[in-house]
Order: C-alpha cells, then structure tokens, then sequence
C-alpha cells in the first residue's frame, strides 16, 4: 500500500510539473509575440494616422484637437467644382465651419479593429503597428453644412417626370388631343457622394460631373389614346317639339357636354342642371303631372335625362337611380325612360371603370344626341337594348267630375252636359333588357329594369245646374268610356305599337 501511494504522489508531482511548464512556455510566447503591441482601450494603436497625422497611442480627446487645428488651417483650401451639363457649382472650404461631425468619424477611426475580444485586439493592434493604419476623413463629413449646400445644387438639377395630358375638347372634329409629357431627371445621390469621398481622399480640390438619371413619364402617350374609343351613342328625336321645350333640353343637355367623369366617381343629373326655373334660364313647356300634360317650367329636360340614361346603359355604366314616367315616352322603349324632378326624382350614374370617361352632347334641329367615350369595351362585343311588354293594365274609363265652381261654365252648365278634360289610357307592365352582342350572336342578357307605367282614368266635367222644366239639353259629342277589358288582343296591339315607334327594341 505504502509503494502504491508513493507512485501516485510522484505522477501527480510530475503532472502538476507539465503544466506549470506549459503555462511558462505560453507566457513567454505572448510575451514574445505583443511585448511591442501594449493594448491600450482609451488609445490609437501605433503607427495609427489620420488625414497623415500619426495619432499613435494618442486618446480621441487629444486626436480631436490636432485633426480640427490641421483642418481649421487647411479647410479654405477646400475646393469643390460640380458640375452638370452646362451649369457648374464652385463650393469654396472658406464658405463653411468645420461641422460637428469630426468626433464621430475620430471615434470610428478608434473603434477600427476593435473587438470584444482582447486576444484578437492583439492581433490586430500587431498587425497595424507593422502596415500602418491610414484613414483619411472626407472633407464633406467636417465641412457644416456641407450636404445641404449639396441638396440646394440638387434641386436646380432635379425635375420631376411629367406625364402626358389628354385634352378633350368635344366641339372640335377629332375631341382628343395629347399634350406631350416630359421626361425627369433624378441626381443619383449615393453615387456623387461615392465620388466625392473618392476624390477627396488625396485632393482638397475636386472636380465631379454630377451622375444622374432619366426618368420617364409613368403614362404613354399611345396608353391614353387607347382608352378613348366611342363606348356608345343614343339620340332621341325631338323634332315636333316647341321651340321652348327644344330650348329646355338644349340647355340641359349643354351641362354635360364635355363632362369628364373619373373613376368611381358619382354624378347626379339635377345638380349638374340645377334647379328648372326661369332664373337658371329655363323656359314653360308641357310636363307630366299625375298622368296629365300640363305647362311647366324646365318641360322637356327629361329627355335629355332619357337620352343621357340610354347612352350609359349602352355604355355598360352602373345607373345608381333611374325612374320611369307616369305616362311612357314616345321617343324610348318602355322601361328605357329616365324621369327627372328636383324634388323627388334623379337620375344618378357612377363611372364604374378604372379610366375616365368623356360625354359630348349635341342637339340639331331634329334630335338629342350623346356620345360617351372612354376604354373600348371587351373586343369584339356590342350592346343593345331591348324592351318587354309584360301585361297591360287595363284602365277604368272615365270619371265624371261636377263642375261645382262653375270653372267650364263657358262649356257646360246643365247636369248631362259633358265636357272631356282628358281620355283614358291603358297601363304596362314592362321589362327593359342590355344584350351583349359578338359575332352575330347574344352571348349574354340581363334584366336592368321592371317598371308599371299605371293606367290613367279619363276626366270628365259635367255641369252641376238642374235643367229647367220644359228645357232640352244641347247636343253632346262626348262619348263616355267603359272601363276597359284586356285580353291578348289588346297586348298584341300594345306591343305592335311600341313596336312601330322603336322597333329595334322590340325585337
């Protein structure tokens, strides 16, 4: 036992010698490698030179106050020429204070190399004793205010790209023209800095293009001109009209002419037309007032909201508010009218395309027209309209009204005396149809409207005085009108009429 534990001591003995000869060794070896390269935390490395000054082993503090002494002596020697096409910019070192970005750049010169690592600190700081460490700052990060003064020749240089403009100018034969756009210009600034740290770095006085780019306009001219085509076109005939209601709907119809609507946006026929008075400048004419012709002012305006409403449906435009007449329109399909009243009726669309769209209107002495322009619809496909006659509504003959106050006593005045005011008419229901047409063929239909124009009594007066005894009552023309049985006589007769006065729609 006692021969066993004398071994061990004596490998422990030599163990504990090994290590404490390579601890020796390495020591001498550090030692030997950095006994010329002292590490100092708060210090340049040696052989370490800023703009040429050797700051070796000097603190940043100390740094600071040789760099700015060398700078304040040497920065009116400064010189930079810009230059760019054939303008040229001459900054002179004397127009500046040396800026407050000097400690900064000194504290990265202190930082280069510097790890959180004191054995790679070593190394390094060896490696810069041996090759030198030579960091020139730009004079562009000392000189204050030296990127503003570089920002306002920037902005003498820098314009913006204009893009093309699409006049539209419907009285004149070709309504489109394009204003040419113009190209941009953009300083690449990254790289004129690039340049000018470059140049400074063995010169004070420098000279540099500035490097710029074109830019080009987002839109082409040819783009704009794609989207300009003849979506559709609708006339109604006003041809028998008085002069007063052809006025009326002249000056409606002058609010839209030229009228560009953007995308998504909304527009509502009665603000465009304002109010139909004598002091918005229009005229008395015949409108429809529960189901009777009367004199009004602004009569007529709604045809001009018709033709308007026809040429956006034919335009595949989203209608937000139509409404039908009391009575139907001579001059549109049932269920292809579009009543407008200032107090409870509007007609009411949305550009529903992503590109703007463009209205012309013109009336002749014979018709309204509308042109609405904007991006070609699907190629190939046309729209048309078509109308239904759902159902007559069969009217209730006449109503006899006594004429109590004695208003047609100039006409009337016994009891079974008649004096007709207006006639029966007969009712519809109807439907109004879009047809996407190509090739000769309906590729698709959809319902847009169900209307019920209602069926209108007659109005009779008759006189409200007993005739006298012995008396006889004058001849009357008057005929009295039955209510009215409808069968399929009567819709077919309906329907050829509508027919004749818009037979393309009735197909």
């Amino acid at each position: 036992m006692s021969k066993n534990k004398d071994e061990k001591k004596s490998k422990s003995f030599l163990w504990f010698l090994g290590v404490s000869a390579l601890s020796v060794s390495l020591l001498l070896v550090c030692q030997f490698f950095f006994k010329d390269a002292p590490l100092n935390t708060d210090r340049f490395y040696e052989n370490t030179k800023i703009n040429g000054i050797n700051v070796s082993n000097m603190t940043k503090s100390q740094a600071k106050n040789i760099i700015v002494a060398d700078l304040l002596t040497s920065k009116d020697n400064v010189e930079i020429e810009l230059k760019y096409k054939d303008k040229k910019w001459v900054l002179s070192g004397s127009d500046f204070e040396v800026g407050d970005d000097v400690e900064s750049q000194i504290n990265q010169v202190m930082n280069n190399g510097r790890t959180n690592n004191s054995w790679t600190n070593r190394k390094i700081a060896k490696k810069i004793k041996k090759d030198g460490l030579n960091i020139n700052i730009s004079y562009k990060n000392i000189l204050g205010g030296f990127d503003d003064s570089i920002e306002k020749i920037i902005q003498e240089i820098e314009t913006e790209a204009k893009n093309p403009v699409l006049e539209f100018n419907p009285e004149n034969s070709e309504p489109f023209k394009v204003v040419s756009g113009q190209e941009g210009v953009t300083v690449l600034r990254d790289k004129l800095y690039t340049e000018i740290d470059k140049k400074f770095t063995n010169n004070k006085k420098i000279s540099i293009e500035i490097p710029t780019i074109k830019v080009v306009p987002e839109i082409k001219e040819e783009d704009l001109l794609k989207n300009v085509k003849l979506r559709s076109k609708f006339s109604t005939s006003y041809s028998k009209s008085s002069s007063d209601r052809k006025y009326n709907i002249k000056l409606a119809m002058s609010k839209f002419n030229g009228l560009v609507v953007q995308p998504e946006e909304v527009v509502s026929f009665n603000e465009k037309t304002g109010n139909r008075t004598a002091d918005n400048g229009y005229k008395n004419a015949k409108i429809i007032v529960n189901g009777n012709y009367v004199d009004g002012s602004g009569g007529g305006v709604c045809q001009a909201s018709t033709t308007l409403y026809n040429a956006l449906v034919l335009a595949d435009l989203k209608v937000v508010q139509a409404n039908h007449h009391t009575l139907p329109s001579s001059y549109v399909p049932l269920s292809f009218d579009a009543m407008v009243s200032g107090d409870y009726s509007d007609l009411v669309f949305e550009n529903n395309l992503n590109s703007p769209i463009y209205l012309k209107t013109y009336c002749d002495n014979d018709n309204v027209n509308v042109e609405i322009y904007g991006p070609e619809i699907e190629d190939g496909v046309t729209l048309k309209i078509r109308s239904e006659i759902v159902k007559v509504l069969g009217h209730n003959g006449d109503r006899i009204v006594s004429d109590l106050k004695g208003e047609y006593d100039d006409k009337i005045i016994y009891k079974g005396e008649y004096y007709r005011l207006s006639y029966p008419r007969e009712g519809y229901e109807s439907k109004g149809y879009i047809q996407y047409w190509k090739d000769g063929k309906i590729i698709k239909e959809k319902e847009i409207r169900h209307d019920f124009y209602q069926p209108q009594e007659g109005v009779v007066m008759e006189g409200s005085n007993d005739i006298g005894e012995g008396m006889s009552l004058p001849l009357n023309n008057v005929s009295l009108v039955k209510p009215q049985k409808v069968n399929e006589t009567t819709i077919e007769n309906a329907r050829q009429k509508f027919k004749q006065l818009n037979p393309e729609a009735y197909n």
